[in-house]
């Protein structure tokens, strides 16, 4: 039972470390004089995810799998999408 919870819990860290790297990201204004400080935020934010997400892939099942691949798949979207803005 306790590698069920810890399965649970790795695959919650990394839902919910997406979801605040999402809202950071729609949070994120280019007109704002803190943008600077919102994008290092958010750079540290993705990377936490993404940590996140690798370490619930390790324990995942295979429904898990599919969601967390799609959550990276965000994690790129979002990093893609804020290297264009900066260009």
């Amino acid at each position: 039972m306790p590698y069920h919870k810890d399965k649970q819990q790795a695959f919650q860290a990394a839902q919910q470390g997406t979801a605040q790297a999402e809202n950071m990201y729609q949070q994120l204004s280019a007109d704002s004089s803190e943008y600077g400080i919102q994008l290092s935020h958010l750079k540290e934010e993705v990377n936490e995810a993404y940590e996140q997400i690798n370490n619930a892939l390790e324990v995942a099942s295979e429904t898990q799998r599919a969601t967390l691949e799609q959550y990276r798949k965000d994690l790129s979207r979002i990093v893609a999408e804020v290297n264009i803005e900066n260009q």
